[in-house]
This record gives structure tokens, sequence and C-alpha cells, in this order.
């Protein structure tokens, strides 16, 4: 299956929390999308990995995506190294996505922007010829991913360009609520983290909204770019 988006998180729901409602608008569109999970967040303080599973699973179900997979790297230990590069590259060969869609450069969690390069680095690796990878004992052709955007997570970075997701704000949030264990519920036992907090529930919606004002919309996520962004012309943009 050749997919036209790949989105990679370090953790599941960091891809829900910053760019479900601009995958939920190109599947809308008819695009093929998917989603790589690089840990199974094990090191939450909430829930288990296999509740995580499970809650994943949900969201995937409900954004549509075609394809969901989790590498099992170790949340907080993994690195930007050969063996990770490759597992990624694994992937990126088998799906030949046209574009990536992967965590922010920086963020207050240390796999965030650790995910960003080891994601940003696999992707220019994957395609370079001499780097053979196989697939069910069969040899990979290179593949290079045309652009890499990162999304915007806890640290509020400057956009180099934002999506209208007006008409998919719902499905966004629907997405991150599957992820019950980790979010804000008046009624939970368990220890609260800077995630479970009501505020930060509500962030979902207002930054959004935030993003949607500078744009003359309802509600947008932000990316940013690691080339400029080309357009055919100027009236391409809204």
């Amino acid at each position: 299956m050749k997919l036209d988006i790949l989105a990679i998180g370090a953790h599941p729901d960091d891809v829900e929390l910053s760019c479900s409602g601009t995958l939920s608008k190109e599947i809308a569109a008819g695009k093929k999308a998917g989603i790589l999970d690089l840990t199974r967040g094990e090191l939450g303080t909430r829930g288990t990995p296999e509740i995580r599973d499970q809650e994943a699973k949900k969201a995937a179900e409900i954004l549509g995506v075609d394809v969901r997979e989790n590498l099992g790297f170790k949340d907080g230990f993994f690195t930007n190294d050969q063996h990770h590069q490759l597992e990624i590259i694994k992937v990126l060969r088998k799906y030949k996505p046209d574009i990536v869609l992967c965590n922010a450069i920086t963020d207050r969690h240390i796999d965030h922007g650790k995910g960003s390069k080891l994601t940003s680095d696999s992707c220019f690796l994957s395609g370079l010829k001499k780097i053979e990878t196989s697939l069910d004992g069969v040899i990979q052709e290179p593949w290079r991913p045309k652009h890499v955007y990162h999304y915007i997570q806890w640290m509020n970075i400057e956009p180099d360009f934002v999506v209208d997701i007006s008409n998919h704000i719902d499905k966004k949030v629907e997405s991150v609520m599957a992820y019950a264990s980790q979010f804000y519920n008046i009624d939970s036992k368990e220890p609260s983290t800077p995630i479970s907090s009501k505020n930060f529930l509500d962030s979902i919606t207002y930054r959004a909204s935030d993003l949607g004002r500078i744009i003359g919309v309802s509600y947008a996520e932000g990316f940013t770019v690691e080339r400029s962004v080309a357009v055919n012309s100027i009236f391409d943009l809204i």
C-alpha cells in the first residue's frame, strides 16, 4: 500500500493531539494516510501500555487511517542511531509516503525533539540507494518523502504554515478523547499529570481556535518546515 501521508509520533496520542485535524481533512478528500508510533508510551504516569494500545487502535478507527503501526522503541530512551533509523527507513520504504508529519523540533518532553530529529534524518537516509533494507526477505527500493513537516506540541512554536481544520475539529477532539486514560476525567483516581488537567483538554480547541484566528477561519493546525514552502501562485494562499 502506498500512502500519501505518514504521521509519525514518539508516543501514541502525539499525532492525535497535534495533527489529527489535518489527517482527517486529507482522508476526507480521498488521501491515504497512516500513523507510525515509535514507542508504546510505557513510561506514561497514567494507564498501561496495553491500555494505550487499545486507545491507539480506537483513535485510528475514528480518524479512518489506512494503517497504524508501532515500532516498540523504548519510551524515553530511544536514540538517533543506525538501529532506530533503519527501522523507520523500512516503514518509509514500505509505504512510500509523499508527506511525513512528525514531532515538534523542540518540546517539553525530551522524546519529542529526539523523535523529530530521528524521523527527519531517517527520511533523508531512506533515499540513499546504498543503504540496504529488506522486508519479508525482499530488498526494498530507496524512497525519500517529498516533504517533512513538523507539527506543534506543548510549546508555542510559531508555525511556518497553518491548515484550516474548521470542519474537522470535532473529529480531532474525538480522536484525542479515545485516550481516556491520559486526559481530563473528573472521576479518575489516577495521579495528576501536566496533560490530565482540564486546561490542557481545553487547549486542544482554544489553541486550534487561535491558529484559525490568524488566517480568518474557526480552527487550524500549525506546522514548521525544513525548507521553504513553494506555491504555484500567490492566489494559492488563503
